[in-house]
């Protein structure tokens, strides 16, 4: 894993997956995938044909299904902590809690409240001959999904497939195997009691590399793959993928504190921006703050963080005002700390600002604390980042807090989707064409 970019330690990524290299030969990683695939694909039809009720009663049954197996999923997971040499942020990632089994089936619940993102009618129109246009929301079709340490990626991939008319083949690490697993089963008896095919979330045998080589060279099998993890894996995957790819980049957010900031809500918004979960995607992993204030802000910034555990990465402003902050090395406005570090920045101004976030920043999330509305339209006209705030956290990306009762992740790149991926980034779509008999001259 790359120092210059992520630095958090102890994840998964792409050295865990060369740990997971085992002894499953790659044929018989295609054959299970081809086996598996043509499973999905007519799991897939049969969602995209069944009737929203039948959707729903899957992902209710589902939930309930999760509850109910509290025990034995908690008991797989804490098989899977033992086993881990994670440690920090990322172990924190890989924990299930009964308050997270809950949000979990929470989720389904509130994908299953959802409208209904097929057969909506994106446009219509009607041409001089008489004919008339509409271009409708459809099922993308089979989704592969390679995730690593996170147990609920799994549980939302499922919930937001089923109820947009996908399928999806999971590959999750070998961290959160036990747990998938457990995931994955009570997400098959939801569908069992609903009448849907189980096909419809299927799950890697194990973790073994050889699968995720299989559904990168998946083309005609798989429609699209989703990586979610860490920058070795999503590299990975835009590498060798012969499957069209939805990707994200690291996360590293900026929250700028602009120089008509209130000075209490900077100090509460930072502090949940980067403390509440260092180790998620949304965590801010820089702060920039105006000159003009930081003499009098930035102690009592720095002062909150450090009672709650952060460490920090300063400029040579910023050290200046606070001596004692280590200083910032070449390399650390460019790291995704996953983990309670920040990097600290005094700029002059909005342009510094929005030319730091330009050239260090991964188009991910960014937030201005302002009171100054137009300097706020400026910032968030300046930056190219999938989600701007104002005034607000930077771990409010996420599908769950933006209402789309979970996501499938972050979408970073400029085609289809981006920012949190839900339901509606889950379908494509097609043309209906009505005519009365027209023919082309």
């Amino acid at each position: 894993m790359s120092e210059s970019r992520q630095r958090g330690g102890g994840g998964a990524g792409m050295d865990q997956i060369a740990d997971d290299e085992r002894s499953t030969p790659a044929a018989s990683a295609s054959a299970w995938l081809r086996a598996a695939g043509a499973a999905a694909r007519a799991a897939a039809r049969a969602l995209a044909m069944s009737p929203l009720a039948a959707r729903n009663a899957a992902l209710d049954a589902a939930a309930r299904a999760l509850r109910a197996a509290e025990t034995e999923i908690l008991a797989a997971n804490e098989a899977d902590l033992a086993a881990s040499a994670s440690t920090g942020a990322f172990r924190d990632r890989l924990l299930l809690t009964p308050a997270r089994l809950a949000a979990m089936a929470a989720g389904l619940v509130e994908i299953a409240a959802q409208p209904d993102p097929l057969g909506r009618v994106l446009a219509a129109w009607q041409r001089p001959n008489g004919l008339h246009f509409r271009r409708i929301a459809t099922p993308i079709g089979v989704i592969g999904m390679i995730y690593e340490s996170r147990p609920n990626v799994g549980a939302d991939a499922a919930g937001l497939c089923v109820k947009s008319g996908n399928a999806v083949i999971l590959r999750g690490g070998s961290e959160s195997l036990r747990s998938a697993r457990a995931i994955q089963a009570a997400i098959g008896a939801g569908l069992r009691e609903a009448g849907l095919p189980e096909a419809a979330v299927q799950i890697a045998p194990d973790s073994d590399r050889a699968y995720v080589g299989a559904m990168l060279a998946g083309g005609g099998v798989i429609d699209l793959i989703i990586p979610r993890g860490g920058k070795a894996l999503v590299e990975r995957v835009q590498r060798e993928a012969r499957v069209p790819v939805l990707a994200h980049a690291e996360g590293l957010c900026h929250t700028y504190v602009h120089a008509s900031a209130d000075p209490a809500m900077a100090r509460r918004i930072v502090a949940n921006a980067k403390m509440r979960r260092p180790g998620v995607c949304g965590a801010t992993e820089t702060l920039l703050i105006d000159a003009a204030i930081a003499p009098t802000l930035l102690p009592l910034i720095v002062a909150d963080l450090t009672a709650l555990g952060c460490a920090f990465r300063a400029d040579p402003k910023a050290r200046a005002i606070l001596p004692d902050l280590p200083a910032a090395g070449p390399e650390d406005f460019d790291t995704e700390w996953l983990a309670p570090i920040l990097s600290v920045k005094v700029v002059e101004g909005m342009a510094e600002a929005l030319a730091h976030i330009a050239r260090h920043g991964s188009a991910h999330t960014e937030a201005i604390i302002a009171e100054d509305r137009a300097a706020a339209d400026v910032f968030l006209a300046g930056i190219d980042s999938a989600v701007g705030l104002w005034n607000a956290s930077t771990q409010f990306c996420d599908g769950g807090e933006f209402g789309f009762g979970g996501e499938i992740g972050i979408a970073t790149g400029r085609i289809h989707a981006r920012g949190p991926v839900g339901l509606e980034q889950l379908t494509s779509f097609r043309y209906l064409v009505e005519g009365s008999g027209q023919i082309r001259p």
